[in-house]
């Protein structure tokens, strides 16, 4: 999981032991994984998908897009059905969705099903992967939640390192004459023994039947996202006519509508109202915005100048994205070290790590007819780095000026932030990137998409200065 700096919920003590606790942990944990994997193995089977189905420029985009737009929007909604409905009931229904539309993609006979059924996917993940933390809390002691809580950044490592080349491996195989339908037939297996195991291990919490859901929220944030997201994807190929700009300031108008709805609740918000008044908060959340959205939009956008300007395999782009997940490792556990002496001080320094090797890579490209995997192994792994630095700390200096009442509120805003984030980011540089590859060389297109993901980069160095210097003052001082 990785919005919720889970160590700063504390002081609560589990229910009665239970004996299937640690089968809690896995489901949780298997939860995370399926999305990981559908988060990342698109931006490697993408190309194909299009070569195989067809469809027009933003495609590629949109198989991305498409999963965490919805994801994003009904994210903060899922939090909240899991208060009112139970989040046992919430996460068996999330997990079984997911399950089945991760096989509805396999078997999609065109390109709009297929974006349909991701859209699907991504909204089933976001009934399912906000309950996760709230069940483990149920189900362990303090002692228990904070070893389990500490396991998970490690713990998701290795299917990080893995998916990027898993991905590449099964398109390639084509085993069975699946081609890229195996990389949606693989969360199957997983999603169907978790399932299993979450009704019998999974605490049957209260639900809260007197809560509500604000509906007229929901609807707010998602005309106001998808009036953002789909003009700035669609724009490129379409020639932006003046609808784009339209919907772009419609989308503006509806997100300030929103914002103004939610202050103005005094009950059953989305978002707790008084974190719409907490600088420090909404500064974390500008940083992440810019953070993720420059990370996810220049991954993708590597792995398509691999394959649709270098004619790589899909096991080739996997491979070549190995140093920036590499680098992110690294960076993680250098970032973990270094933030108790450094407190903030290591999100500035992960982003310039980012920079240089943004930086580092354009000037790879820049004058080159071709590149290799091996010339962009430095900048991707100093990119890498820089992200495992600053991400891997970033969330608890947000949470560090969030109560324990409005911490649920939070943790659910800012996964949906890195949610929303990743789709600007496909939609903004993808669509720069291929732009460019319409009119330039390959590397020529990639070297101004690099630079490009400076400039939110700088926005987010410069918002970093808004946040405590310490995520948890008293505690490190």
């Amino acid at each position: 999981m990785t919005a919720l700096d889970v160590r700063t919920i504390t002081g609560t003590t589990a229910p009665a032991r239970n004996p299937w606790r640690w089968v809690v942990f896995a489901v949780v944990f298997a939860a995370n994984l399926m999305d990981l994997f559908d988060a990342t193995i698109v931006n490697v089977a993408g190309p194909s998908i299009h070569d195989n189905l067809g469809g027009g420029a933003s495609t590629v985009q949109w198989l991305s897009a498409g999963y965490t737009l919805a994801f994003a929007v009904l994210l903060i909604a899922g939090a909240r059905l899991g208060d009112i409905l139970g989040r046992r009931r919430l996460f068996l229904v999330g997990s079984a969705g997911f399950t089945i539309f991760s096989a509805a993609c396999a078997l999609s006979p065109d390109i709009t099903v297929l974006i349909a059924f991701r859209a699907l996917q991504g909204a089933f993940g976001a009934l399912m992967i906000p309950q996760g933390f709230g069940l483990m809390r149920e189900a362990l002691d303090d002692r228990e939640f904070s070893k389990a809580t500490g396991m998970f950044g490690p713990a998701m490592g290795l299917p990080m390192l893995a998916a990027p080349i898993l991905a590449g491996a099964l398109v390639d195989a084509n085993l069975w004459g699946t081609g890229w339908r195996l990389v949606f037939l693989i969360n199957v297996p997983i999603g169907m023994v978790s399932f299993a195991l979450a009704l019998k291990s999974l605490p049957r919490g209260a639900s809260h039947s007197g809560m509500k859901l604000d509906v007229v929220g929901v609807w707010l944030i998602g005309l106001a996202l998808v009036a953002i997201i789909y003009p700035l994807i669609q724009g490129q190929p379409d020639g932006w006519p003046a609808w784009t700009f339209i919907l772009l300031g419609a989308g503006l108008v509806l997100l300030f509508a929103f914002l103004t709805w939610e202050k103005r609740r005094t009950s059953d918000a989305l978002i707790e109202p008084s974190l719409l008044r907490n600088r420090n908060y909404l500064s974390g959340i500008a940083v992440a915005l810019a953070l993720f959205g420059a990370f996810s939009g220049l991954l993708l956008c590597v792995s398509l100048y691999g394959q649709l300007g270098e004619g790589w395999s899909p096991i080739h782009a996997g491979l070549t994205l190995t140093p920036m997940v590499v680098g992110m490792i690294v960076g993680m556990v250098g970032g973990t070290v270094a933030v108790a002496r450094l407190g903030r001080r290591v999100l500035h320094l992960g982003l310039l790590v980012i920079a240089a090797g943004a930086a580092t890579l354009a000037l790879t490209l820049t004058g080159a007819q071709t590149a290799s995997s091996w010339d962009l192994l430095p900048g991707l792994f100093l990119i890498g780095a820089g992200a495992g630095a600053s991400i891997g700390q970033l969330f608890q200096f947000i949470l560090s000026s969030v109560t324990m009442r409005e911490v649920g509120s939070a943790s659910g805003v800012l996964e949906a932030t890195q949610q929303l984030s990743t789709s600007l980011g496909v939609a903004i540089l993808g669509t720069i990137f291929l732009s460019g590859i319409g009119h330039h060389l390959p590397t020529r297109a990639m070297e101004i998409t690099t630079w490009a993901c400076l400039v939110p980069l700088a926005i987010a160095f410069a918002l970093v200065f808004r946040l405590p210097m310490h995520a948890r003052p008293e505690q490190t001082a």
